[in-house]
């Protein structure tokens, strides 16, 4: 915890009432920006509690949430438990876009995504209300563009093995391999748009894809060069949904950091703090 940086654990309201988990990072100091960080698929909001510290410390008001369904939003139980992939970007992400407009009204709103948080921005009614985003190894992951033989693992964990465990249990456990436990229709969900040639932009139920063009302002997309769940043809993939305004897509080499491997997960970790947290947080920001 930073000395300058004050953090509550909260909880806030989904359009639909359902109550989200959420943790509001605050500066002691001037507050210049509001952030709104975006989880990863199976990922609890306190993977990025060390990015958010250090953002807030640089004058930022900062708020990780969790989706229905995960971490502190999980309900006692999952079987049953009504959520889609679809309802983490409609109904959470957006309500969360809503919440910091609406008590931070006069600061620019930033968006960090990260893989589905990223893939949520298109989706959103309200995106038109974010300053600017950033994508960190954020994709429209078709299981054929991942590379080597990471692609027949994702396969065979969503198809052989994470579907009928879904219809079996009413749910599927993290311990398969996917992180936390998910909710049996966003794993199925998620299945049908990995197996699909253009991921969700496939999917002719998802009205929601209309929203990608409402999107107009700053777009930055990082790709990890060792990340094998989003390789740049599938970031390129997402990045070609924003027809409003032109992504700015940068790769991202181990070696920029000094280090031996980020993956998809690494960007995240503190010993980034004066390397890609810098430079990141000088773009995002900026505004």
């Amino acid at each position: 915890m930073f000395d300058d940086v004050f953090a509550d654990d909260i909880r806030i309201p989904a359009d639909d009432g359902f109550s989200l988990a959420g943790t509001l990072f605050m500066p002691r100091g001037r507050r210049r920006n509001a952030v709104l960080i975006n989880s990863a698929t199976a990922v609890p909001r306190r993977i990025y509690r060390g990015f958010a510290n250090y953002l807030a410390a640089r004058g930022a008001v900062v708020l990780t949430y969790d989706y229905r369904g995960v971490g502190g939003s999980r309900p006692k139980s999952l079987k049953g438990f009504g959520a889609r992939m679809a309802d983490w970007a409609e109904r959470d992400a957006a309500s969360a876009v809503t919440w910091m407009r609406q008590r931070y009204a006069a600061l620019p709103l930033s968006y960090i995504g990260h893989s589905f948080g990223g893939q949520a921005l298109g989706l959103l009614h309200n995106n038109d209300q974010v300053a600017r985003a950033l994508l960190v190894a954020s994709q429209a992951a078709y299981w054929k563009l991942i590379p080597g033989i990471e692609r027949y693992r994702v396969y065979t964990l969503m198809n052989v093995i994470g579907r009928p465990v879904a219809n079996a249990l009413g749910y599927v456990p993290g311990r398969l391999g996917i992180g936390e436990d998910l909710p049996k229709e966003v794993f199925l969900q998620w299945t049908k748009w990995v197996m699909s040639e253009r991921y969700f932009f496939d999917d002719a139920s998802l009205t929601a894809l209309a929203h990608f063009s409402n999107y107009r302002h700053p777009l930055m997309a990082l790709c990890i060069a060792d990340d094998p769940w989003a390789p740049r043809p599938t970031v390129e993939l997402l990045c070609s949904g924003f027809t409003s305004t032109s992504p700015d897509i940068i790769t991202i080499n181990p070696a920029d950091a000094g280090v031996a491997a980020i993956g998809h997960f690494g960007f995240f970790r503190p010993e980034h703090r004066t390397t890609l947290w810098k430079r990141a947080a000088d773009w995002l920001l900026a505004t």
